[in-house]
């Protein structure tokens, strides 16, 4: 089989996405719209509604949205003009080679574990409906149908988005109609919140932190659009809608139900409609979970080992261990490790925009190789000034109190490795007809290459 033909049935796992394998902007938007308009969204919805009034929940989700639309459209520019992935854009966007292995590691481990974790919420779900099949055969089903699905790549999981994306917005629209039609919207409108208040620093850091995970994945997605416009226009529609059309819908039925307990609203309101909401939820965002586990673990073997191993195959592993992990029940034991380790992963976005906007070491080899559509030749392993950046970022995002943890995060490894790399760029002048950067030449002394 052809080279190239190995390439397509992979889905360019480490190669540029071809003009030819580009979709329309309307197929990336309904799966981009799909992930943020998910269940986690009614989840923190109905804990913004809770502890806060309408007004203060509206100002905290569009804090929010406006952040991750930034952080969101820089790095979705980046993945369509180079049609690389995260991990693969991270080779030349300021963590070399051997750096984006690690950057592939952390975006497999996370979303390998978020797929389990959300596969056991639709196990739960199920069951609970039809109460004679136990949890473990629905995880198995849920597991192996994401498997399936995610197998066959981006075109198969597009067409999934069609089917589920509106089918959970009838759903859900109805199973909120039912739930709300016995409450004046008016008086939800005004009314206190029935929990323990929430700062707005609060509120505006679970609206963040809830999708900042799926900021930095969107290369994955954006690689496929055909020109930076359509990212533009599929972020806004669909962070907006998204955040704005769920979240605030989540905070009304909290304020009507006077809890927080999101599932239990609809599921117990909706009976079989409402686990049907569920099931279309999880199902539309949990193949792109998998997808881009398997892509960032493809990376890491790659860089790690020399090994180009299949992308098809890796998401039957992947798939097939987190399957099983929610069947037995262990994988909700990791949501506190999966918390933990998340706060690696929002400097990652900052450490990327400041590279490849800002410092720019590394685009003129992207841009000679993206003319030939190839890949460029040169690069360092290990880059020492993002791993500092990113070991701050994720210190300053765990520790420091004031603000907006996550945003904090990025922001701080964006500034840093912006100054300093504009700093040490500035001290150093290319050799003439030396086509690599002189800071490639420099990092590539320090690891060894």
């Amino acid at each position: 089989m052809r080279k190239t033909e190995d390439d397509r049935l992979d889905d360019y796992a480490l190669t540029r996405v071809p003009d030819e394998a580009r979709h329309s902007w309307v197929s990336v938007a309904v799966q981009r719209f799909g992930q943020v308009s998910s269940f986690q969204q009614f989840l923190v919805g109905a804990v913004l509604g809770f502890g806060m009034d309408f007004t203060d929940a509206v100002i905290a989700i569009t804090v929010g949205s406006v952040m991750l639309e930034v952080i969101t459209i820089l790095l979705g520019i980046a993945g369509v003009r180079e049609g690389l992935s995260v991990s693969m854009l991270a080779r030349w966007s300021g963590f070399g080679r051997k750096g984006s292995a690690l950057v592939g590691l952390l975006i497999a481990f996370s979303l390998a574990g978020w797929f389990g974790v959300q596969n056991g919420v639709f196990a739960q779900g199920m069951h609970d409906l039809s109460s004679g099949t136990p949890e473990w055969a629905w995880a198995l089903i849920g597991g192996v149908v994401i498997t399936a699905i995610t197998v066959y790549g981006f075109t198969i999981m597009a067409w999934t988005a069609y089917l589920t994306v509106p089918a959970f917005l009838v759903l859900a629209g109805y199973s909120v109609v039912d739930t709300l039609s016995d409450h004046a919207i008016g008086d939800l409108l005004s009314s206190p919140p029935p929990g323990p208040a929430l700062s707005l620093a609060e509120g505006t850091t679970l609206v963040s932190g809830a999708f900042i995970l799926g900021a930095l994945m969107t290369p994955d997605m954006t690689r496929f659009n055909r020109r930076p416009s359509d990212v533009v226009k599929q972020t806004l529609i669909s962070v907006t809608l998204g955040e704005y059309l769920i979240g605030l819908t989540a905070v009304l039925l909290a304020h009507a139900a006077r809890s927080s307990d999101i599932v239990g609203i609809i599921t117990s309101s909706s009976g079989v409609l409402g686990t049907l909401v569920l099931a279309t939820a999880i199902l539309k965002i949990n193949d792109w979970n998998l997808y881009s586990s398997s892509l960032g673990l493809v990376n890491s073997l790659d860089v790690l080992f020399g090994r180009r191993v299949s992308r098809r195959a890796v998401t039957v592993v992947i798939g097939a261990g987190g399957t099983a992990l929610s069947a037995v029940g262990i994988v909700d034991d990791f949501t506190d490790f999966l918390e933990t380790i998340g706060v690696l992963a929002p400097p990652v976005a900052g450490v990327i925009i400041a590279e490849y906007f800002l410092v720019r070491r590394f685009r003129a080899e992207l841009d000679r190789a993206r003319a030939s559509g190839t890949l460029p030749a040169g690069g360092a392993d290990w880059m020492p000034l993002s791993l500092v950046c990113w070991a701050s970022g994720a210190l300053v995002g765990e520790y420091v109190d004031a603000g907006i943890p996550a945003i904090n995060s990025v922001v701080t490894a964006l500034v840093l490795y912006a100054v300093v790399g504009k700093l040490v760029a500035a001290r150093r002048t290319p050799p003439i007809g030396n086509p690599r950067s002189p800071l490639t030449e420099v990092n590539m002394t320090q690891s060894g290459g």
